[in-house]
Order: structure tokens, then sequence, then C-alpha cells
């Protein structure tokens, strides 16, 4: 018999299998983040196909975590918690099988539509844990927010630490032990929470009908999914950029994007709430700076770590470290800074920090690190907290659509952007390195790399990368002491190169901290950050000038 839902033993089991069912989202992503360039010597990846594999992973969360907040208070919570756990244990097997079969062919599918299914059961946990959450601690949102979320940062720490372990003490694991670690927590959350009752929404409790909570999203909330979700199926259905489809199926899409927009528009005749689709700009560059760059950033100081003698994986657990700790104590925080204060100072940090990351050397190395972990550690909580807070009439929807577009953002274009920023790093290294161009000749030409390839990520990423091919040529014309020593110059100047990408990536919290100095001001015009309450909250048309 389920338990009463009002007991506080329950409650606390419930919130934290909430919290395990995080740290299993945070197992699947950062297992395939360390592997990431072991996928891309087996498959013969570019970093920035490496990227959109990277993004599979991805943005089908987005979707997931969309679909079931649409239908999540008709289904009920234990269902999506039950379609999650389906998700990670279908992963975890697609995997291993990947790992198993000879053929290279055959293993990168399973690997790829395997990524898939995890991402739609890492969805389906946003779906249910963030408005559970929600829901039982109403009046302290944004700090049990920030405290659930902290069980992101736990699994990338462990999974961090247990990867690093098994690189460094026993170097021949095959990588499908390291991806089949994610079934242990998935099995633990499913047997803590499949026997409780879950608890009714807040929107659910006040009365707040199904249109008003679409007409919250509105027409405009729609609308930038409809984009992203166009490119995304525009890419999907290239089959990883083997197979182009014609115009008139690219067409098709945009069509179904717009249908879904009319469709939405003509059911709410809502555009949405101004002050959301704000919320909704900002999280895109957020979800990049924090799950873009965790994504890449082990790949991303391979180089520079090796040279200094310690694992790049340091870098992901120390900052998911810094996050973990900080965000058992948002509430102190949020209480004396204000969520809008904390998001501001956030975004500075982090700028602080990945500008510094990008050249910094030796222990400097952690000094930005430590800049960069602090910068990251409230930005999701916090943000689903200003939204929950300030568009309770949005229900799971709202709650969970933004944590969906920040994740389809960073998987359709997040991802495979910063996958770009590392050629073009590596190709300007090229240009500045005057003993590799007496060292092979030919590859530099009056300031620009010669042997060169260009292509398009998503439709609308055109990258430039090395054409190694043509390299090799050139190295062939040498003699063979004279090419092995060209190479092995090449090969460190790319490698150490990565890194300088960073500073480009400085530019997504830049954009963050304007934008929340905008709603810094906003607030103080209206008498400062107060949370909505619900009973007695206006209808969304009126609701920005409450």
């Amino acid at each position: 018999m389920a338990k009463d839902e009002s007991s506080d033993s329950q409650k606390q089991i419930l919130f934290w299998g909430c919290f395990i069912a995080l740290i299993t989202t945070a197992f699947s992503f950062v297992g395939r983040m360390f592997l990431i360039d072991t996928w891309s010597v087996e498959f013969e990846l570019d970093p920035a196909e490496a990227g959109r594999l990277t993004g599979i992973g991805i943005w089908p969360f987005a979707l997931s975590i969309i679909l079931f907040s649409l239908f999540i208070d008709q289904i009920g919570y234990k269902t999506a918690m039950i379609c999650a756990f389906a998700g990670h244990i279908v992963w975890t097997i697609m995997a291993i099988a990947a790992y198993c079969v000879s053929d290279k062919a055959t293993g990168f599918q399973l690997l790829y539509w395997g990524s898939l299914v995890c991402a739609l059961g890492n969805g389906a946990v946003e779906a249910f844990i963030n408005p559970v959450v929600a829901t039982m601690f109403s009046k302290e949102k944004t700090k049990w927010l920030n405290i659930l979320h902290a069980g992101w940062p736990g699994g990338l720490v462990i999974t961090g630490l247990l990867l690093i372990g098994i690189d460094t003490f026993a170097k021949d694991t095959p990588w499908a032990v390291k991806i089949g670690l994610i079934g242990v927590p998935a099995v633990v959350y499913f047997l803590m929470l499949i026997g409780l009752k879950f608890p009714e929404s807040e929107r659910v409790k006040a009365g707040v009908s199904y249109k008003d909570m679409l007409s919250e999203f509105g027409v405009g909330g729609a609308a930038i999914v409809a984009v992203l979700l166009v490119l995304q199926l525009i890419d999907f259905f290239t089959v990883g950029g083997t197979v182009q489809i014609g115009l008139g199926f690219k067409l098709g899409f945009v069509a179904l994007g717009l249908a879904l927009v009319a469709g939405f528009g003509v059911y709410t005749q809502s555009f949405g709430r101004p002050l959301l689709l704000f919320l909704i700009i900002i999280m895109m560059p957020l979800a990049t700076t924090e799950i873009g760059t965790d994504g890449w950033i082990t790949s991303i100081m391979e180089g520079i770590a090796k040279t200094q003698g310690f694992h790049a994986g340091w870098i992901l657990v120390y900052t998911s470290a810094i996050m973990l700790v900080m965000r058992f104590f948002a509430g102190p925080i949020v209480h004396n800074l204000s969520p809008l204060g904390l998001l501001a100072i956030s975004a500075l940090l982090a700028i602080l920090g990945l500008g510094y990351l990008s050249f910094a050397q030796g222990a400097a190395i952690f000094i930005a690190a430590t800049l960069y972990g602090f910068g990251k550690t409230f930005f999701w909580p916090t943000m689903l907290g200003v939204v929950s807070e300030q568009c309770p009439r949005g229900g799971a929807l709202t709650l969970n659509a933004i944590s969906g577009i920040g994740m389809l953002a960073v998987g359709t274009l997040g991802f495979p952007y910063i996958g770009t920023l590392q050629p073009k790093a590596q190709l300007n290294a090229i240009v500045e390195n005057k003993e590799l161009h007496a060292k092979l000749p030919g590859l530099v030409e009056n300031g620009k790399v010669v042997p060169v390839t260009v292509k398009r990520s998503y439709e609308v990423l055109p990258y430039t990368i090395l054409d190694d091919a043509a390299v090799e040529a050139l190295t062939k014309k040498l003699p063979a002491a004279d090419a092995a020593a060209a190479t092995k110059e090449l090969t460190d100047t790319k490698s150490r190169s990565k890194q300088r990408a960073l500073l480009d990536m400085a530019m997504f919290p830049t954009f963050m901290l304007i934008c929340y100095g905008v709603l810094i001001f906003y607030f103080k015009s209206k008498g400062g950050y107060k949370p909505v309450d619900l009973e007695h909250a206006p209808t969304h048309a009126a609701a920005d000038e409450y």
C-alpha cells in the first residue's frame, strides 16, 4: 500500500529518490563525455562530428521533458519515473552491445540510437523531479531546487572519480564497463520510488486550467521550440551527415514547425508571458555555458593536461565538487543576494573563469577552474527557481520547458558550435607557429592555412577544418625524418591549441550578465523581486504588471 503523501518520511524518501535519479542522468552524461575522444578515434570523427554524437545524447532530452510536461499531470509523475528507468536500462544494454559487436558501423549505430534513448530517459527524470520538489517545498522553491540539483554535480564527481580511477589503475578496462556504471543508480532510484505516492502538482491544486498553463508558455515559447526542433530534425535525418535529404524534406520539417506553432496559437490565443520568453532566451546560452563546457572540457584540456602531468577529467571533477558543496548552501546565499543578484555574480565569475582557463598553465589551471566552478554552480537550479516563482501558473510545463529548451539549444547548437571553435583555434595556432611553417612547407601561405576543408553542421554552422589527407600529401614530399618531426610538431600544436576555444565561450555568460542586469532593473522598478503567490496571481495577460 502506498504511504500517506503528507508523511515526513515519505517526503524525505521521495526527495532523495529524485536526487539519485538526477545523479543517474549525470552518470550517463559524464560517462559519454569521458569517452568522446575514444569514440572519435574508433569511429573516425572530427571535432564537430563528435559534437553531433554528443548532441544526440542531449537534444532528445528536450523533447522528452517538454512532451512529458504537457501530459504529466494526466499520466502521473510515477509513470514518467518508470519511463526514465526504462530509458536508462535500454541505453546500458545498447552501449554494451555496441562495444561487443565486431562491425564498427553496427556498433556506431547502437551507440548513436542508444544515446537517443538515454537522452529521452534523462528528460523523463527532469520532467518529474522538478515539479515534485517545487510542489513539496512551494515556499522555498529556489533553495530546494538548488539542493535537488546538487545531484547533478554529485553524479559528475562520483562518475568522474570512478572513471579516472579506472584510467589510472586499470587502463585496459573496456569502455563498455564505464558506460555500464549507470545501471547502479538507476536501479537504486527505481526501488526507492516505485512504492511511493507522488504529490499532486501545485497548479492542479490551485485550480489553474490546462489552457491557462499553455497560455503562460504561449506562441512565443512554441516558436522557439519549433525553430530548434526543425534544425535538429533536418540534421537527424541526414543520418549523421552521411546522407543528405532533399529540399522537399527540409521544407516539410519547416511546415511541421509552423503547423505546431499555429496550432498552439489557435488553442491558447496567447503570445506568452514576455518575462518567461526573456528567461527562455537567457537559458540557451546558460545551458551552453554549463552543460556545453562540461561536455567538452575534458577533451579541450586533454593536450595541456598531458603536458602538465594530470588527467584532464580532474577539471570536471573539481568544478563539479564545488557545485556539489555550494548548492547545499543556496538558501542563505539566495536570501542575502536575491536570485537575480546571485545569477549576475555567477555570470561574472564564469566570464573570468573561462577567460583565465583559456591560457592558464600549471596550478593556475585550477585557480581558473575555481572561478568557473563557482560561476556555474547556481545557474541552472536558480533559473528554475526564478521561473517557478515568477510563472507558477505554467505549472510543470514552464518549469520543465525552460530546461528542455536549454538542453535542446545546447544539443542542437551549443555542442556542435563549441566543436567548431576547436578547429578554428587549431588553425590560428598553426598560423602562429613559425617553426612549423619551416618544417612543413606549403602548410601556410599568405598568413592562411592552405590544406583546409569547409563543412557545415546543423545547416547553420559552417566551419573550417584541417584537411588531413592534403597534409599527409605534403609530408610525403619530405624525407622520412623530416616528415616525422613535422607531423609531431603539427600534432602537438593542434593538441595545445584547443584550450584557446574557452575564451570564445566566455561570450555566453557575457550575454547572460547583460540580461540579468536588465531583469534586476526591471524588478527594482516594480518594487523589488518577489515570488508570485499562485493563489492570488493574476492571469498571464496581466502578470508582468503584477
